[in-house]
């Protein structure tokens, strides 16, 4: 079996290709790790995976091959970041500032601030704009060991400035080593000139957005924020009801602020997944068990808020929910790129384990953000995307913190970031 990528000498490999996809209660746990192993690709695609002696007798680098020495270090999938506001015009770093000082999200977002600051922004700027703020972004979650991202729309409400974004997201995802999934997310707030006639806000996201959008192909998701102050249950089930007519499966921001009932109709439309869940009632998990929705959690966003709410991750992971872990990079409630620190604040302030942590940011991320058969595991036939770290023992990526632990990045089985 020709090769054109060989990765050996790993001190641990955690394949994370152990089980169902995707992972619930104690099945999180499980790492599918093998102890000096090996992985070769071609192609782009992985082609095989064991203990060294196994792979390397099995395949033959192809001229021009490269072979990688992991140096004895701790391999696994590339991250995968399941809910993301990645493309935007600008940071919003006074908010921050009124945060700090004691003012609510509730009381910037009447003020003018919040996401409505971020639509008068990516209004004002040229679709090249937006592509080359994108890249740094991504550029920077790169660096960070995530080879695949969601990234939404959302900060346009208007139907020019929605497919704005999504064209600059398209175009991105062309281009960019990491891997794009476009979410279409028109109702994330009511633009100003719609705030005395939210009904009429919503038929424009229905009767044309959604159209739109489709015609274009420039979306797999429609997400809704469904949540007191913004969507209501009802206006978010006939949003999410169009968008998956026009073939965009359902995701929700839900219970985020308040405990509102969207986890609930998450789990009635069956949607991919339902982000935040700060506030998720009892009966809320319960229908996401059923239902076997994906809960992506955001503690960036709770430690950008002020650190004293976190989402239930232990309730969610003991009642079978699949967990996901997600940065929610955006330009006001957290302005980070690094799924390591998302790992970190998950066990630390979320008390999910280490090897919870990384099934919720590989497997059951790529899950949340339907990539599962591309992304999320190390085993053939899927892509070659994977982090070599600088450290032997996957506990430490949540423990040592604040620090970036990547050395080298591969995706498609081209080293992109590192040395080779």
């Amino acid at each position: 079996m020709r090769a054109d990528l060989l990765v050996r000498n790993v001190g641990r490999l955690l394949t994370m290709s152990d089980g169902a996809v995707p992972r619930i209660g104690e099945e999180m746990r499980a790492t599918g790790e093998i102890a000096g192993g090996a992985l070769a690709a071609s192609g782009g695609e992985i082609v095989a995976v064991g203990p060294e002696r196994d792979v390397v007798d099995s395949v033959e680098l192809a001229p021009g091959g490269m072979e990688l020495d992991a140096g004895g270090s701790l391999v696994t999938p590339g991250l995968v970041d399941p809910h993301t506001h990645a493309v935007f015009a600008r940071t919003r770093e006074n908010e921050f500032a009124m945060r700090v000082a004691g003012r609510s999200y509730e009381e910037i977002a009447e003020a003018g601030g919040g996401i409505r600051s971020s639509v008068r922004a990516v209004r004002e700027i040229s679709e090249d704009g937006l592509v080359e703020s994108g890249r740094r972004t991504l550029d920077a979650m790169l660096a960070y060991g995530t080879t695949t991202a969601e990234v939404k729309s959302g900060y346009g409400l208007s139907t020019q400035s929605e497919l704005k974004m999504l064209r600059a997201i398209r175009r991105l995802g062309g281009e960019h080593d990491v891997r794009l999934v476009p979410t279409f997310l028109g109702a994330h707030e009511f633009p100003d000139e719609w705030r005395e006639d939210r009904e009429g806000y919503v038929s424009l996201i229905v009767d044309e957005m959604i159209p739109a959008v489709a015609s274009e192909s420039l979306a797999a998701y429609c997400d809704v924020f469904c949540e007191e102050g913004v969507f209501t249950v009802e206006q978010s089930r006939r949003i999410l009801t169009a968008g998956r007519s026009a073939g965009l499966e359902p995701k929700l921001h839900a219970d985020e602020l308040h405990p509102y009932g969207a986890a609930e109709l998450a789990a009635e439309l069956g949607a991919r997944s339902a982000d935040h869940l700060v506030r998720v009632s009892d009966e809320g998990v319960a229908a996401l068990a059923r239902a076997g929705v994906a809960a992506v959690l955001l503690p960036g966003t709770s430690l950008s808020l002020g650190g004293t709410s976190y989402a239930p991750a232990r309730k969610l992971v003991e009642a079978g929910v699949p967990v996901a872990l997600a940065t929610d990079c955006n330009p006001g409630s957290s302005m980070t790129e690094s799924m390591q620190i998302v790992m970190a604040l998950a066990s630390m302030a979320m008390r999910m384990t280490p090897e919870e942590v990384l099934c919720a940011s590989t497997v059951n991320a790529a899950w949340a953000c339907g990539v599962e058969g591309v992304s999320g595991t190390l085993e053939p036939g899927r892509s070659c995307d994977l982090v070599i770290w600088d450290v032997q023992d996957p506990r430490a990526i949540p423990y040592h913190y604040g620090v970036n632990l990547v050395r080298q990045v591969v995706v498609g089985g081209r080293p992109v970031l590192g040395g080779s």
